[in-house]
């Protein structure tokens, strides 16, 4: 069912090695969650927290039927991939804006760490602890972030140029 590489990384991303495995044996048709997990050998809690996953992603359908004798509720699920490329569209565009924000940071900021890298500080923060670790005590250096800014930077640019 899925080929793609893309959207096999992005569906093992969201639902998980055992949820794949769901997705690809199921059918396409519209099947209660026990019929689902009966269909692919599944895990019947695999079944349902996969199938809620991609329901709150908009990449499955419920129906509800009422039985008339019992009263009972019967689910009837259907997964639909059709939306993929527009979720995918929108988790790249939300990484894009994280690593933006983190290229800015970066270089924006001057960043201080002891020998033991307990923690990155802001200069002005080292300042106040005299460049001294507040943690281990070891004195604080400079920490060249140039390379971190350079690698931000090509994703960021690979990124962009992929979704214009």
């Amino acid at each position: 069912m899925v080929r793609d590489a893309a959207i096999q990384g992005y569906l093992k991303n969201l639902v998980g090695e055992d949820g794949l495995e769901m997705i690809e044996r199921a059918s396409i048709d519209e099947l209660t969650d026990e019929k689902i997990a009966e269909e692919t050998g599944s895990n019947l809690n695999t079944v349902r927290r996969t199938l809620y996953i991609l329901y709150e992603n908009r990449l499955a359908n419920y129906r509800r039927e009422r039985d008339k004798d019992s009263g009972w509720l019967t689910y009837l699920w259907q997964v639909d991939l059709s939306d993929i490329s527009r979720n995918m569209d929108e988790e790249a565009q939300k990484l894009i804006k994280r690593l933006e924000t983190r290229f800015d940071f970066e270089a924006q900021n001057v960043c201080y760490t002891c020998e033991n890298s307990c923690n990155r500080i802001l200069f002005e923060k080292a300042s106040d602890y005299d460049f001294i670790c507040p943690v281990c005590q070891a004195s604080l250096d400079f920490q060249d972030n140039s390379l971190l800014i350079e690698v931000l930077r090509g994703k960021l640019e690979e990124l962009k140029r992929a979704f214009e």
